[in-house]
């Protein structure tokens, strides 16, 4: 493939705004939906007041997973798979955008794309490591039979690191590719995505994902120099979950500490994660890390039969990076489309990326804790409030004041009046809270709730999707949060991909007080429960509730009084997105 075209806008333009301010995996749909003449789409879906206003994107056409994340010389670099050349998964390049802020970007020209032997049919999903004289390094999987997606890894250097904006970049051919799966071992169409490095006892290590049969695992490759580099004889760790893409390993600092580490720093705890390629969701164990083993076990003796979702939505290929400039690590994940193919080349876009999460260790010391980075607060404009409100059993009501409820932020602290109507809890689902929230959806009434919020609601509440909780009790007695995004109410269109998404809250309700945020953003609903312990993003694309139809609500669907204690609505300003 030759050089991919321009992303971004003209020359002058990005000087002006500079002045002013993995695949890693194959996308599975069928090849006749994408030889398919698009038919007609409903208006809805085409409409410019569904593409998202604040969360990432390019100007159009498809992306995936964030690839690279870092901080170099005062200035946030994401890098990012994407095809150049439509808005369906194909003709992949890293594009490349930078922020001041990570909710502000601007459009570079791609940064890697095929140009050697090794990469000359892809550049998948990598990431970046920054060496000990300030100097960052890509490490990134390229393709180099089409015929078998024949996959190994390669690395990239700035050719001029002098430069902020880290424009260009190198691959040494003496060095590439840096590792290739050897036969009988490596299964070679299963052998991606690099991680960021860390430097322990000597040696430079890196994870990369793989499968033997069934099991998932983490290739370990160590380096004296960050050049040459050789397999371990085991990997960190391992399971029978299939096919690890996009593995991320990293230190956490103690129980409850905010604070982030670096990658080669030693933390109390290590968190490993892996993108599963069976189910398309991203989870993780928190654990001990032994480096002169170079062995991961996790905390939880049931480890990986028993892992934790970073998101119970839309919401896979995750990365993070540690934020230097405010001592925190940082998430970033994609969430693909819930419409169809030809609904995307009608759009001209296809995916988008999470707003990044500050994560650090709960004080539990079991799970992390996520919540929106502080920066995207800087887009609310005034508040609306609401306190005191009680809601009895099948009331609601509407949010008002807002200059629009289709582009918001949502923050509200709930107080159940008892715990005693709590629905028995059916242990047949305490593995599947998805299909949980599919039976017990927002419209069936329970003892504890559902209550919570509608969100991108039509007036007549025809078109609504719902975020909210619901209260069981288990078969001791104790109480078990659910959390449930329900959109199947979400547009009158028959055809859109309309799941319930759902994860259980590791929460004490004793008290009867618990706290969602939301943040909606045309055709994202991205909440965070119990202060991000549970977080869910789901993709909605409604026909009526658009633009100024687009409305707010509070609701209460169970027999006991819910109070709102506190309730702050922000509509969101539009950041610079990348041009568009």
């Amino acid at each position: 493939m030759g050089t991919p075209q321009r992303v971004l806008a003209p020359w002058p333009l990005l000087l002006l705004a500079l002045q002013l301010a993995g695949a890693s995996h194959v996308i599975h749909r069928s090849l006749e939906a994408e030889a398919a003449a698009p038919p007609s789409v409903p208006a809805s879906i085409v409409s410019p007041l569904l593409r998202t206003g604040y969360h990432f994107q390019p100007p159009m056409n498809w992306i995936n997973d964030p690839n690279a994340p870092m901080y170099y010389k005062g200035w946030y670099h994401l890098f990012y798979q994407y095809n150049p050349k439509g808005a369906v998964w194909g003709n992949i390049v890293w594009a490349h955008s930078v922020s001041r802020d990570l909710i502000n970007w601007i459009a570079l020209e791609p940064a890697i794309y095929p140009s050697i032997p090794s990469d000359q049919y892809g550049c998948w999903s990598g990431s970046a490591t920054l060496l000990p004289d300030g100097t960052p390094a890509i490490t990134y999987t390229g393709i180099t039979r089409p015929d078998v997606n024949y996959q190994v890894q390669n690395i990239a250097f700035p050719k001029n690191a002098s430069d902020p904006l880290l424009r260009e970049w190198v691959k040494p051919p003496e060095l590439n590719p840096i590792a290739v799966p050897e036969a009988g071992v490596i299964n070679a169409t299963q052998f991606r995505d690099p991680t960021t490095a860390w430097f322990a006892g000597g040696h430079w290590r890196m994870l990369v994902g793989g499968v033997r049969g069934t099991r998932g695992l983490a290739f370990v490759y160590r380096s004296r120099d960050f050049k040459r580099w050789t397999r371990a004889k085991h990997p960190l760790h391992s399971a029978m979950t299939g096919m690890w893409e996009c593995p991320d390993f990293f230190p956490v600092a103690g129980a409850g500490v905010g604070n982030g580490l670096d990658t080669s720093e030693r933390g109390e705890k290590y968190v490993l994660k892996s993108s599963l390629d069976l189910t398309r969701y991203d989870y993780y164990t928190v654990g001990r890390y032994d480096e002169r083993k170079d062995r991961y076990v996790p905390d939880n003796p049931a480890g990986d039969y028993r892992r934790i979702r970073y998101d119970y939505g839309n919401f896979y290929a995750s990365k993070t990076f540690y934020d230097p400039a405010k001592r925190r690590r940082v998430l970033l994940g994609w969430a693909n489309e819930s419409d169809s193919v030809p609904d995307d080349k009608a759009k001209g876009w296809a995916g988008v990326h999470a707003i990044p999460r500050k994560i650090w260790l709960d004080p539990s010391g079991k799970q992390l804790l996520q919540w929106p980075i502080e920066e995207v607060e800087t887009l609310r404009g005034k508040p609306v409030t609401v306190a005191g409100k009680v809601l009895k059993p099948g009331e609601h009501f509407e949010v008002t004041g807002l200059a629009t409820a289709y582009q918001a932020d949502v923050e509200v602290s709930f107080e159940v009046s008892s715990l005693d109507k709590a629905e028995p809890f059916d242990p047949a689902y305490d593995n599947d809270a998805q299909k949980l929230c599919g039976v017990k959806g927002a419209d069936v009434k329970g003892g504890v709730g559902p209550f919570g919020l509608w969100v991108l609601a039509s007036g007549d509440l025809q078109e609504k999707t719902a975020v909210f909780f619901r209260v069981f009790k288990d078969g001791y007695g104790k109480p078990k949060v659910l959390m449930c995004t329900d959109p199947t109410k979400s547009s009158l269109s028959p055809d859109l991909y309309k799941p319930t998404f759902a994860g259980f809250v590791d929460t004490d309700i004793s008290s009867g007080k618990i706290s969602l945020r939301s943040l909606i953003d045309r055709s994202v609903v991205e909440s965070f429960g119990a202060g991000g312990k549970t977080c869910i993003l789901s993709r909605v694309y409604p026909s009526i509730a658009i633009g100024k139809d687009a409305h707010l609500y509070v609701f209460n669907n169970g027999e006991a009084d819910v109070k709102v204690s506190q309730l702050s609505a922000w509509d969101m300003k539009k950041p610079l997105m990348n041009g568009a």
